[in-house]
């Protein structure tokens, strides 16, 4: 990798990436949490509010974009067992629970309804970004880490791309000579963080070229955390849902009777037609802290 490779490769990347965000914008329609060191996450005071600058760093040679966009869901069952798994739909594949979520909904019951709406999938991004300053860990400023995040992060960045005012000029923030660092603003908001405080700096080049390929050295490739190996396969989810709603892995009654049969205000879900239904509302929230309650829930059960 040198700096002559790296400009190439931002010559081309922009209207890649312009157009992806056109895909997340107009939507047709996690490799499961672990301990792993490379991610970086914003650390907070007792009370809950941290801030940090980080800079969001161009896609790696072999990676298709800057970042990758995992689905999840994360809840409780009536068993008391919880669901905590990546939607199959991340890869354009049929989810279980993305099924058992369209039958409620298309049920005409609010209460289904209701139940859908907790099970909704989370919105994730994954990227890589650069510690400009990290005033709870210094040690962390100068290197690369992975950063998750959600909708209400990649809503700014998008912001800086697609600009709503013509006197505004478009700036992909994933440039190393034309980004834009990141001031990470975290407030507790209704027991969650909240990062609505966060902005954009002016746009300025990383560094020299010295830098910048020093940089580009220690990037990781996103395209794992999309790999089909890393997902459990349909009826590998299928059972762990069936565990959930009715204790029983092999049960061979659907998940939506399931749920009615504990005692919950569910309907019968009608059976899902060959023509196209309707489809669940689309998720709008930031989910990326909400998600790592339900795996730190989980995983004390």
């Amino acid at each position: 990798m040198d700096i002559q490779s790296l400009r190439k490769m931002r010559n081309n990347d922009f209207g890649a990436i312009s157009s992806a965000f056109e895909k997340v914008a107009n939507p047709q329609t996690e490799t499961k949490s672990y301990v792993d060191d490379r991610f970086w996450r914003l650390e907070g005071d007792k009370a809950g509010n941290g801030t940090a600058t980080i800079r969001f760093l161009p896609r790696v040679e072999g990676d298709e974009l800057p970042w990758v966009r995992i689905f999840s869901h994360g809840f409780q069952g009536p068993t008391g067992k919880w669901y905590i798994e990546n939607s199959l739909t991340t890869l354009g594949e049929n989810d279980p629970v993305g099924e058992l979520n369209t039958q409620l909904w298309n049920s005409g019951s609010e209460a289904n309804k209701e139940i859908a709406r907790k099970q909704k999938r989370k919105l994730s991004f994954i990227a890589n970004v650069l510690i400009v300053s990290d005033p709870k860990h210094p040690e962390n400023e100068g290197k690369v880490f992975l950063f998750k995040f959600g909708k209400k992060i990649f809503d700014k960045i998008m912001d800086k791309a697609r600009p709503t005012f013509e006197d505004e000029k478009p700036v992909n923030v994933f440039d190393f000579w034309e980004g834009a660092n990141f001031k990470l603003r975290m407030r507790k908001k209704d027991g969650y963080a909240n990062y609505d405080e966060s902005v954009f700096t002016d746009p300025v080049a990383l560094g020299d070229d010295d830098e910048i390929v020093r940089v580009a050295k220690t990037q990781y490739k996103l395209a794992e955390f999309i790999d089909r190996k890393n997902f459990k396969s349909y009826d590998e989810l299928k059972k762990k849902l069936n565990e959930v709603l009715s204790g029983d892995s092999f049960a061979s009654k659907s998940a939506a009777q399931m749920v009615e049969e504990e005692d919950r205000p569910v309907a019968s879900a009608p059976k899902i037609a060959s023509k196209a239904a309707p489809k669940m509302p689309e998720v709008s929230d930031d989910d990326d802290d909400v998600m790592s309650y339900f795996e730190k829930i989980a995983k004390e059960d």
